[in-house]
C-alpha cells in the first residue's frame, strides 16, 4: 500500500490501519500480523499506531466493526428490491461472495478469530455479524415460504446456516488452492444447488 501522510486526522488513520490488516490477513497467517508488522505495511512507527489504539486487541475491534458494517449494508443493498426470496437470497450469496473476493484478508480474519479460546471483543463482534446475517436470511426465507416459493417444510434456521456454510466452504477451498478466482464461478454452480433443496415442489 502506498505510504500515508504523516498527518492524517484520528478517523483516516484508523481506516488506513484497518486496511493494511486486512491486506496483511490474505498475504499471511492473521494470529502472526504483529504492531510492528502492521506499522511497516503502514512505513509508520508502531508509536504512531499506539496513538490510535491502545494495542493489537484494538486494531483487531475495528476490523471487525468496519467489516460487519460493510458486509451487511452490501448485502442488504443486493437485497433490496429483489422480487422474489429466492433472487434476493441469490443476490446475498453473490454479493457476499464478491465481497470476499475484492478482500481475501477478511474470511482469514474471521476463521482466525472464531479459533481463538479468549472471548475477545473481535470475536464477539464476529458472532454478533453471523447473528445478524442470520436473522437477515431467516426473514427472506419465511418470506418465501408464505409466498409458497419455497418448501412449506423448510427448516429456515437450517436453511440459514447452509446458506452461510456454503459460503464458508467455497471460501476455504479457495485458501486451501490458493485460488480465490475460482469464487465467484463456482459460487454461481454452488447456489443453484441451494436454490433446489429449497425450493417448493
Amino acid at each position: 500500500m502506498p505510504p500515508p501522510s504523516k498527518y492524517l486526522p484520528a478517523d483516516e488513520r484508523r481506516a488506513v490501519t484497518v486496511t493494511a490488516v486486512i491486506e496483511l490477513a490474505a498475504q499471511q497467517n492473521p494470529s502472526e500480523i504483529t504492531t510492528a508488522a502492521i506499522a511497516q505495511h503502514m512505513s509508520v512507527t508502531q508509536g504512531s499506531l499506539f496513538r490510535h489504539f491502545a494495542n493489537k486487541e484494538a486494531i483487531l475491534e475495528s476490523v471487525m466493526h468496519w467489516v460487519a458494517k460493510r458486509l451487511l449494508a452490501r448485502i442488504d443493498k443486493a437485497m433490496q428490491g429483489q422480487d422474489t426470496a429466492i433472487a434476493a437470497l441469490r443476490a446475498a450469496f453473490m454479493s457476499h461472495i464478491q465481497f470476499i473476493s475484492d478482500h481475501p484478508g477478511v474470511p482469514r480474519l474471521l476463521f482466525s478469530e472464531l479459533q481463538r479460546k479468549e472471548n475477545t471483543a473481535a470475536k464477539k463482534l464476529v458472532n454478533i455479524l453471523l447473528s445478524q446475517y442470520q436473522q437477515r436470511l431467516q426473514h427472506t426465507l419465511e418470506q418465501g415460504k408464505q409466498d409458497q416459493e419455497l418448501d412449506a417444510q423448510l427448516d429456515v434456521a437450517a436453511a440459514a446456516t447452509l446458506f452461510i456454510g456454503s459460503i464458508q466452504g467455497l471460501v476455504v477451498q479457495s485458501i486451501v488452492l490458493g485460488n480465490s478466482d475460482m469464487l465467484l464461478s463456482a459460487a454461481q454452480d454452488i447456489f443453484v444447488l441451494y436454490q433446489r433443496a429449497i425450493e417448493a415442489r
